[in-house]
């Protein structure tokens, strides 16, 4: 067994980083935004998936282009709606991205300040 001595130039315990409050605040808001809009996201998404079969037989009456409303929900209905939900999903977090990041290059450029 190799035991080695500490160098004596290196502080023990090593520290961590110094991190702004600022930049965890703005990480807390940008996770917070992220999780609500998952949620909100996912809950949209379980009502395409779940809720709307449920009402279909009473939508069998209604006629769109000569089909039954609840074929185009079945058929192209809920994927278009699911393709909307990730186009969505990836605007708005573009967005909280940009956010982010002017609010750490703030916070970085106080620092050197």
């Amino acid at each position: 067994m190799i035991v080695s001595t500490p160098d004596p130039d290196i502080e023990f315990p090593l520290t961590p980083a110094v991190i702004a409050q600022a930049q965890v605040r703005a990480h807390q808001r940008y996770w917070r935004f992220n999780l609500i809009l998952i949620a909100i996201l996912c809950v949209i998404g379980g009502a395409v998936s779940f809720v709307l079969p449920m009402f279909a037989p009473s939508l069998a009456g209604v006629y769109f282009l000569g089909w039954s409303l609840p074929y185009y929900m079945g058929a192209q209905g809920a994927i278009l709606i699911y393709m909307m939900l990730i186009g969505i999903y990836v605007v708005l977090m573009q967005g909280a991205d940009r956010v982010l990041r002017r609010a750490l290059q703030r916070v970085s450029r106080d620092l050197r300040e």
